[in-house]
């Protein structure tokens, strides 16, 4: 190729290319109102609004490669447009907003593959995938991950704070000074941490000039960074409620913490990338491995040669206008919510068993976000009482689902000391044979029984991954996405046999599911 020649694109493709966009945006409208209000209302992904703007620039800065490239466009790339606009009406089909951002996500890639072909999507195809951070992780994945660094940033913030010589009990995510309590509730588990982190750790890698593996280090050790950091805040924050009382936890102190706290994690990182600019055999300084650079104007004297506009844009425009024109069909669809009962007529007698509501405090309802639940307490024959709980979703396609007990028990200080499956035969009452998830549990001296199974849409699953599957093709072929967690717990007093028990809560687990289908209903 001349290296004397750059190639300039006409307005036709421009104006071809903006209308594919503008007609793909049109399609995916929806899920993309959906992406902006999780920017607007999660702090995690609030830097959203910046991705977008970050992929333009990056694309911008490889302006020089791109005019040495005529753009003669690939087929490939109109059956990767085919594809994404396929997932688009798979997601608006099950109203699962999350795939259609991806839909538009791959899309997009296909777009500029019709039209760049393979030499042009080369240059630009790692700016691109920076999209894929602007979009947040689904419900579930998102409660098992913050559950799960609640736990550790507990644990390691405690260890800080025994560190200055205070005494600390820890109870699950719940850290007691004695005259004070710090509870590492959601907001703290570092997730509005690591994720800005880790797109600004994916930025800063892309453009550190090093060895492949020097960048993957990079991005993924943004990860630790985060962790570790969040927890040393916790462990301070204890530090400095013990010496200057509870308002030390609250307020704009608690929230400047924070922003420390992310901008330390930035000095880490760029510490990092300083030290491995001494190892390896590309060594060179960091201001030189680490620049952001600016294109420069063409020279004078290079020939220009317009670009022709390939015939797969013209495809991808066709492509694109029938994408728009049958999304036209799908407005009109609604995902179904099925007629129920009201848990408030839930009965309080079951066969010799009494029971009395309970409420939860709004701190739970506010994170848990169910349409409907019951938790009341019964009481056997014999005397002994159960706890049931049953959380109730009239849809469950925007995110909100149920969180699941096996997440949510260690984050109070359980420790699952047995975790197995129990067969439930209520048949010679009436009811049905099926599968519940049992748990048994200790706390100090405290130890409980727990069964808990997930229904609705005529099944009761016990496997969270398979609650997902069957939540996404159920949306797809039957338009619902309903169900509910039912959970049973029991004391189990320390004179009592663990077998006697289980047989009385096996026997409450079929009484309650004869009941339970007029209120979640098949």
């Amino acid at each position: 190729m001349n290296d004397t020649r750059i190639f300039r694109t006409t307005l036709v493709a421009w104006l071809l290319f903006a209308a594919a966009v503008l007609f793909l945006g049109a399609v995916s409208l929806d899920g993309l109102k959906d992406l902006v209000r999780a920017w607007e209302s999660h702090e995690e992904y609030s830097h959203g609004f910046l991705i977008p703007v970050i992929v333009l620039f990056l694309v911008w800065q490889k302006k020089n490669e791109l005019e040495k490239i005529p753009f003669e466009g690939s087929w490939a790339g109109l059956l990767l447009l085919v594809l994404g606009v396929v997932l688009f009406y798979v997601g608006e089909l099950s109203a699962l907003f999350i795939v259609v951002q991806y839909a538009f996500i791959v899309s997009l890639y296909g777009l500029a593959l019709a039209w760049m072909g393979w030499k042009g999507l080369r240059v630009i195809w790692v700016p691109l995938l920076l999209l894929a951070f602007a979009i947040p992780l689904p419900g579930f994945l998102y409660n098992n991950l913050s559950a799960q660094l609640q736990l550790i940033s507990s644990e390691i913030g405690v260890w800080v704070i025994r560190l200055f010589g205070i005494s600390v009990y820890l109870e699950g995510n719940v850290i007691d000074l004695g005259t004070y309590k710090l509870q590492v509730v959601e907001a703290c588990s570092g997730l509005r941490y690591l994720f800005p982190l880790m797109t600004l750790g994916f930025i800063m890698a892309y453009i550190y000039e090093a060895a492949f593996w020097k960048k993957m280090l990079v991005f993924l050790s943004t990860i630790p960074i985060t962790v570790l950091m969040n927890s040393f805040r916790i462990g301070v924050i204890g530090v400095l409620v013990e010496f200057w009382g509870q308002a030390m936890a609250e307020g704009f102190l608690h929230d400047f913490e924070g922003w420390v706290v992310f901008m330390a994690c930035l000095g880490v990182l760029l510490a990092e990338m300083w030290l491995l600019s001494f190892v390896g055999r590309d060594r060179k300084p960091l201001a030189e491995s680490f620049a952001i650079e600016f294109p420069e104007p063409a020279p004078d004297d290079v020939e220009r040669q317009p670009r022709r506009v390939p015939a797969t844009l013209y495809v991808s425009i066709a492509v694109t206008v029938a994408a728009l024109l049958l999304s036209t069909t799908l407005e009109g669809r609604k995902e179904i919510i099925p007629e129920r009962e009201d848990f408030t007529l839930f009965p309080l007698r079951l066969d010799g068993w009494t029971g009395k509501r309970d409420r939860l405090e709004s701190i739970y309802i506010d994170t848990l976000k169910f349409d409907d639940y019951i938790i009341a307490d019964y009481i056997s024959p014999d005397g002994r009482p159960v706890n049931l709980y049953v959380a109730y979703y009239a849809s469950q396609s925007k995110g909100e689902s149920a969180h699941s007990p096996r997440s949510c028990l260690p984050g109070g200080g359980w420790k699952m000391v047995e975790f197995d499956q129990k067969q439930i035969d209520a048949t010679s009452t009436g009811g049905r044979k099926f599968n519940v998830n049992r748990v048994l549990i200790k706390k100090g001296d405290y130890t409980q029984l727990v069964y808990y199974w997930f229904q609705g849409r005529s099944r009761i699953i016990t496997n969270e991954y398979m609650v997902k599957w069957y939540l996404f093709w159920d949306a797809l072929h039957k338009n619902r996405s309903d169900g509910a967690l039912v959970r049973l717990t029991e004391v189990i007093s320390p004179d009592e046999d663990i077998r006697d028990a289980e047989k009385r809560l096996t026997e409450f687990a079929g009484k309650v599911s004869r009941v339970l289908d007029e209120y979640v209903p098949d």
